[in-house]
């Protein structure tokens, strides 16, 4: 299941209790204080990652809880740090904190193998080593550990493609995907054959790549939920440069919006989400020419130019006809978009240093102390 949204609460571990202790040992009946400092809890920590092609792994837990650290012990030794919880995320994960979609976003993890700390644990507590003085030279007391952070965080992924593949269902989307990547989307003569979108990489003749999305199909009303356009219009805002398809063989005839009408549709749906999207660059093609007559495409084509305002390339993507034209014209803006575009968000913050205590596992803790 392609899961793009995610809602959880995380609580970092409670740092170890200090411990009172004293020493000794033979011919040494009254030694000074040794209880060591309970040891740093667990982190959560949100990772990208390539392996994850979505939220779904985080998605399905409402409480992610990293383990406390250990409670110090006598001789000075300093209790274990709890693990940190890492949760992996797919690269283009959007972090908010809080349970509101419109929260500011506080992260946008776009790197493979960036990491962001949604809460940090607490530290641990003193051991009565640090409360001897001049005048109390056996002090009996010792500090509790502190609480870990708790906060609740909503993420939501946008897919990291140069080029998103945007039209009515039908439109041949996924055919084309198939014809110029490895990726495999379901085709099929119905509307909404596609339900997630997929990735896939072109690779052109001179060796450059370009990753597209394919979107599933939008209709009109999609900014408003209808269909599923609701579902996955936020990812064409990740996009460089779209690439519009319209299927050659729409019109009233088929039960369908004729060409130019189909680019209305999808345009205005585009602008009513968000209204820099129709700013992006865009490369619009007529696809399914390979079943109409060259009379006819050129009429058709003719028509769509006429109501955009822009050019068409004609296409199909069963045949092959007119891809390379296409792949280079999309490949020429993506350069141009990437060369201007500026980072929209700021990037998560560095981990911190993990706790430095160490100790033996099987080293005898002391008894529980009295604490203030």
């Amino acid at each position: 299941m392609f899961v793009d949204r995610a809602r959880f609460v995380v609580q970092a571990g409670r740092g170890g209790d200090g411990v009172i202790s004293f020493r000794r040992e033979s011919g040494i009946p009254r030694g000074g204080p040794d209880g060591g400092d309970g040891g740093d809890g667990g982190s959560v920590i949100l990772r990208a990652t390539k392996r994850r092609p979505t939220l779904a792994d985080v998605a399905r837990r409402p409480l992610f809880k990293a383990p406390e650290g250990r409670r110090g012990m006598s001789r000075n030794k300093a209790g274990r740090k709890g693990r940190d919880l890492v949760l992996d995320v797919p690269v283009g994960t959007i972090v908010r904190e809080g349970d509101d979609d419109e929260a500011p976003v506080i992260a946008d993890l776009t790197t493979d193998g960036q990491e962001l700390v949604l809460a940090r644990g607490g530290k641990g507590g003193f051991g009565n080593v640090h409360f001897a003085t001049a005048i109390n030279q056996t002090p009996r007391v010792a500090r509790r550990g502190a609480p870990g952070e708790r906060k609740t965080y909503t993420l939501e992924l946008k897919l990291l493609a140069q080029v998103g593949l945007v039209g009515l269902p039908n439109a041949g989307k996924s055919t084309f995907l198939r014809r110029v990547s490895r990726a495999r989307p379901k085709v099929g003569a119905y509307p909404f054959t596609t339900l997630r979108p997929y990735l896939g990489v072109a690779e052109l003749s001179d060796g450059r790549k370009l990753v597209l999305a394919d979107l599933p199909g939008l209709i009109e009303g999609a900014h408003d939920g209808v269909g599923l356009g609701d579902e996955f219009l936020r990812h064409v805002e990740r996009c460089r440069v779209i690439l519009h398809l319209v299927d050659g063989t729409a019109g009233p005839e088929a039960g369908t919006p004729a060409p130019e009408e189909a680019y209305r549709v999808i345009r205005g749906e585009l602008s009513a989400y968000d209204p820099r999207l129709v700013e992006k660059p865009e490369v619009l093609a007529l696809n399914k020419v390979d079943a109409l007559s060259k009379e006819l495409a050129n009429d058709v084509a003719a028509r769509l130019e006429a109501a955009s305002g822009k050019p068409v390339h004609r296409i199909s993507g069963v045949a092959g006809t007119g891809i390379d034209t296409v792949l280079v014209e999309l490949e020429r803006l993506v350069a141009a978009a990437e060369a201007s575009e500026e980072p929209l968000v700021p990037k998560a913050e560095p981990v911190p240093p993990h706790c430095a205590y160490e100790f033996e596992e099987d080293e005898e803790e002391a008894g529980p102390p009295p604490l203030d």
